[in-house]
């Protein structure tokens, strides 16, 4: 049997056919109800793809032959094949169900009807470029006041009263677009020239203020709305045809009279997550009537909106204005121009030009060619002009600002130079590297694999052997419990960034508001988002030590950004990269997956098994066969201990099948707690990105009691079902950051489209002992693994980052 690949956690831009099997388009029917937990990803991710980037997918698989069991000698990537079947082959079903996107797990983000845009993109390249940033103005210091940064950013635009233009003349739409922005925040029209002028100083790190913010991190489950606005609300939907189960999460998204705002702009349903604008625009007709068209203002502002959501669920931070105004185009808006001008009025979005003249910067096909005065002459540079979110945009501004001042910052030397040198001389390979770099740098990275964890623990220990207060942080429970588990590790030291941030775990705060230690070491780097790296580097105090450790190979962020690996290409700080390869034939096999080669390993204890089928139906059995009986029997790991990974949430061979199949199996029962019973494995995301596996202890009036890491948590009734889904089968978002005994695989046939390197490795890597391939495709896998690297994203980091850039090299 051919070794085949596995399919990636979220859709390629505008892949088509990416949506649950047997779905029909919207035609612009009243939407229904939201499922954010248990919601398929792919719809979202394809607006936003479809606006961000042309589409990298690897070529359909051809069909595997199949055999129950057989031995799979020969195929690359495999060790030895599946155990027969006792009960033999299934028939084959129908053919594999098309194969979700795997995305947020709270904000999957599920179109109401369940379909993908697909097909269409704009074909621009999204990736980041280099270059200046413009300047914030004085409307945009109001409205970042309002953030939590407030007191720091207002103590840097102070000084810094300049016009917002980058030192370049614009001219089209591009100046006429950057015009209507200043002119909202000064309130006159200025010329088109107003981006004229000598090019600015560059950007440096801002003077510290005298009390630092305390930043505080998103509530893990957000207030309740009152009955009275819910109430008011469900009124509203239900005049305008829509389901009045969208009334808690359209209170919950407008806030306070979102009955009225509703009424006077129905458009704004496009702030439910889900919701869609086809379906918003028959919300509209009905509520509006003859004064409804495509060409209404609010509707443009909403649709703007509503795509760069879409781009933040796909991991972007802000849009390039062409493909922006082509997303807009193909979604019905006649003059996608002035829709992003109103968007901008509005104080909903934000503008951005930067310079794309920094060197090795690559330039966009549509950037927009400008002039800017140098050394008395008149000099070209294209221009990227960017839109974002305020959040993000925001977000990204900040985390620059913070990393440039960890960077020029000298770290507090609370232990002598000859001691640190001491504590490194101790150690061995490149931990003792990372032990010099974090003696003499304020801000280090490093990178590894799984065994690599051994080093960053040593440098705690060293840490705390030297009498500094240093604490390690990881993005999931999943992650911690790993950390704490190693030889030797400082259990008592590591905390998730969302406790820490909160004050629930971790050192505190001192009296200005930063976090309580000298060092702090983030492992599991790569999933940290750019709205919570943010927070991170805004509490650290002056002369306190950074250290982001992670995996350069596995997937990216659920949230927007991608900010570890934006770090490794800036190269502002040292990067020590770890020697300790992972062990055994799982390790080889790994570690030739994250170097672009599927590669067969010897495998003697069964360490890698690849089990053949031949369509959606076997997929699933063999599935639960390898759960429930196999990998115990053969491995020795229960199947409480076993882990199922698949590319997404709908379809026939999807996590909401699986699980089905695997609860009838392993813990069969009523569901009579809102579909969930007593001894049920679970996944809860208590806000979007996070996922935490658990267990179902009970139920009762307060809601549904669930084991999660070793904590108690109460999920309230009305969030169960947009919050809970069964967990014996996850993505590989959802699973990334924990490591099982046991891990089996599932690649439908139809995941041929959606796989890449990112997410085969990520997929294989969780596995701590034995790995299970339900393989259903074919060459796709090698293919993927050679050939299809991280999907782009478009981020400002790097060009925010620019001047430390320069001045590191």
């Amino acid at each position: 049997m051919s070794t085949e690949p596995e399919t990636t956690e979220h859709a390629e831009p505008g892949t088509p056919g990416t949506t649950e099997a047997g779905a029909a388009r919207d035609t612009g029917a009243p939407p229904g109800p939201q499922d954010p937990a248990g919601a398929d990803e792919t719809p979202a991710r394809d607006e936003a793809d479809a606006a961000a980037g042309p589409a990298e997918a690897a070529s359909p698989a051809e069909a595997a032959p199949g055999h129950s069991g057989e031995p799979a000698g020969g195929s690359p990537g495999a060790g030895e094949s599946g155990e027969a079947d006792p009960d033999g082959p299934e028939p084959p079903h129908a053919s594999a169900g098309d194969a979700d996107a795997d995305g947020s797990e709270a904000g999957d983000a599920r179109t109401m009807d369940g379909n993908g845009d697909g097909g269409e993109d704009s074909g621009a390249d999204g990736g980041a470029a280099g270059g200046e940033g413009g300047e914030l103005s004085e409307a945009e210091a109001e409205l970042l006041a309002q953030r939590l940064e407030r007191e720091r950013i207002e103590r840097r635009k102070a000084e810094k009263r300049g016009p917002i233009a980058s030192g370049a003349k614009l001219s089209g739409q591009a100046a006429d677009l950057l015009a209507a922005v200043r002119a909202v925040e000064s309130g006159e029209k200025p010329p088109a020239t107003v981006f004229g002028g000598p090019r600015p100083a560059p950007r440096r790190p801002a003077p510290e203020p005298a009390r630092r913010p305390q930043p505080v991190p998103a509530p893990a489950a957000p207030a309740a709305p009152a009955a009275e606005t819910v109430q008011a609300v469900r009124r509203v939907l239900a005049e305008g045809g829509a389901p009045e189960a969208l009334a808690p999460l359209a209170a919950a998204a407008l806030g306070e009279g979102a009955d009225e705002r509703l009424r006077a702009d129905p458009w704004q349903l496009l702030r439910v997550t889900g919701v869609r604008p086809e379906q918003a625009d028959g919300f509209a007709r009905a509520l509006l009537g003859a004064e409804c068209g495509p060409g209404d203002e609010r509707r443009g502002r909403a649709v703007t909106g509503w795509l760069l959501e879409q781009a933040a669920l796909a991991g972007h931070t802000a849009l390039e204005l062409p493909q922006l105004t082509a997303a807009l185009a193909r979604h019905g808006v006649p003059d996608p121009d002035a829709a992003v001008q109103s968007a901008l009025a509005e104080g909903e979005t934000l503008a951005f030009q930067d310079a794309l003249d920094e060197p090795g910067t690559p330039v966009p096909p549509d950037a927009t060619a400008a002039t800017a005065e140098e050394d008395g002459a008149e000099v070209e540079r294209p221009v990227r002009v960017l839109i974002g979110l305020e959040r993000y945009a925001l977000a990204e501004e900040s985390l620059a600002d913070g990393l440039a001042r960890l960077v020029d910052s000298v770290p507090a030397r609370t232990a002598a130079e000859e001691d640190w040198e001491r504590a490194a001389a101790s150690a061995q390979g490149s931990a003792a590297d990372l032990i010099r770099a974090v003696a003499a740098h304020a801000l280090v990275l490093h990178t590894g694999g799984e065994a690599s964890l051994a080093e960053p623990a040593a440098l705690l220990r060293a840490a705390h052997g030297l009498g500094l207060r240093a604490w390690a942080a990881t993005p999931s429970p999943a992650g911690r419990a790993r950390f704490a588990a190693l030889p030797g590790g400082p259990a008592a030291s590591v905390a998730t960034v969302t406790g820490l941030l909160a004050g629930s775990e971790g050192p505190g705060r001192d009296a200005d508001g930063s976090l309580d230690l000298d060092l702090l070491v983030v492992f599991d780097a790569p999933q940290l988002d750019v709205e919570a790296a943010a927070l991170l580097t805004e509490s650290l105090a002056d002369g306190a030590r950074l250290v982001l450790a992670g995996d350069p190979a596995v997937l990216w962020s659920v949230g927007p950004g991608r900010v570890f690996a934006d770090l490794l290409a800036a190269r502002i700080c040292p990067h020590i990269a770890s020697r300790l390869p992972d062990p055994g034939p799982l390790g080889e096999l790994v570690s030739g997956i994250g170097a672009g080669e599927l590669i067969q390993v010897r495998a003697p204890g069964k360490e890698v098994v690849i089990v053949p089928v031949r369509d959606a139906g076997e997929a699933v059995h063999r599935t639960v066969q390898l759960v429930a009986d196999s990998v115990p029997r053969a491995i020795g790991v229960p199947a409480d201990e076993t882990q199922v990974i698949t590319p997404g949430h709908g379809g026939a061979v999807g996590t909401r099948a699986l699980n089905a199949a695997l609860k009838e199996r392993l813990n069969p029962g009523p569901g009579r707690f809102g579909g969930f019973d007593p001894g049920d494995r679970v996944a809860y995301s208590p806000a979007p990105g996070r996922t935490l596996p658990g267990r179902v202890v009970t139920a009762d009036a307060d809601g549904l009691h669930l084991s999660c890491a070793g904590e108690a948590v109460v999920v309230p009734k009305d969030r169960v079902e947009r919050c809970v889904r069964h967990g014996w089968a996850l993505t590989a978002h959802q699973a990334a950051g924990g490591r099982w005994p046991a891990v089996v695989v599932v690649l439908p046939g139809d995941a041929a489209p959606v796989l890449s390197r990112p997410w085969v490795y990520t997929a294989f890597g969780r596995a701590e002992r034995h790995l299970s391939v339900v393989h259903g495709v074919e060459q796709a896998l090698p293919r993927a693994v050679a050939e299809v690297p991280a999907k782009p994203r478009t981020t400002r980091l790097p060009v925010l980052l620019a001047p430390q850039t320069t001045a590191a090299g």
